[in-house]
């Protein structure tokens, strides 16, 4: 897929890998709209507000959270033309317990967000889709963890990992991907939301969409660029310790988008 000029929602891209992710786009030629709560987090940002002043970055103030507000968002992005991609990588900031591990409040915030996301796309277009979730959501995945991980995974990400896992379960529908985990808790989705209004038909984004699962997130170089070793995969990636943020970005740009026949459709998993 050719980078330049292409038509971008960021949706969860203020900062980490979806940040990471948009300013490359950015610095190779496609316009980004971003939707987000506090437009202020790039003031100090000059080559992001570079981008804003020459209309290749554009800001929408609003809330994943908030149906309406996701709306004006794909209105905003698609008023330049129809959207290309949309690029979810909303994640939240989950606070800690000794008896849950890590909770995010709500705690259905990033399978709402992709509700919202999915049921708001303008009729008019049918855009490719890259969601970031995170590695060992579903048994399979879990099973091929390192040993000492499983803990970490099994206790401290629970939480989350449900919360990211309703979200596979709407891509899994709009894809027409076949699902063979349980279905979320209705906590997380409620139990109608495939008679949600506006929602994709089953399969109606086939090919569409590309959901990477990432290993652990470190704060580390992007070791690609540096010739080192990252593994992708379609299939699950065994043994999968950590990745850097930025090298999750680097897949998303220079991996996923710009070799999108073999990737479309999968769920692809990076890990070092």
């Amino acid at each position: 897929m050719n980078i330049k000029n292409l038509n971008v929602l960021a949706i969860g891209a203020s900062k980490n890998v979806g940040y990471h992710a948009a300013t490359r786009l950015l610095d190779q030629g496609a316009t980004v709209t971003f939707l987000l709560r506090s437009p202020s987090v790039f003031d100090n940002d000059e080559n992001m507000k570079r981008y804003v002043a020459s209309g290749k970055a554009k800001i929408v103030k609003g809330d994943a959270l908030k149906r309406e507000d996701v709306a004006r968002a794909w209105q905003s992005a698609n008023e330049g033309g129809a959207v290309d991609l949309l690029l979810f990588t909303l994640g939240g900031y989950p606070s800690f317990s000794l008896t849950k591990g890590l909770a995010l409040d709500p705690p259905n915030l990033v399978t709402q967000a992709v509700l919202n996301t999915l049921t708001t796309i303008p009729t008019s277009i049918k855009p490719k889709i890259i969601a970031v979730t995170s590695n060992g959501l579903d048994q399979a995945s879990h099973k091929a963890l390192p040993l000492a991980m499983k803990p970490f995974y099994s206790f401290l990400l629970d939480g989350p990992h449900k919360d990211k896992l309703g979200a596979e379960r709407l891509f899994a529908h709009c894809a027409g991907r076949e699902w063979v985990e349980g279905e979320p808790l209705a906590t997380i989705l409620h139990p109608g939301w495939s008679t949600t209004e506006g929602l994709p038909e089953k399969g109606a984004l086939a090919d569409n969409i590309v959901v990477v699962r990432p290993a652990v997130y470190t704060n580390g170089s992007c070791q690609a660029e540096e010739g080192g070793r990252v593994r992708t995969s379609r299939e699950i990636i065994s043994g999968a310790y950590t990745v850097s943020r930025k090298d999750v970005a680097y897949f998303i740009v220079e991996g996923i988008l710009k070799d999108w026949e073999h990737w479309k459709g999968s769920t692809a998993c990076i890990a070092y």
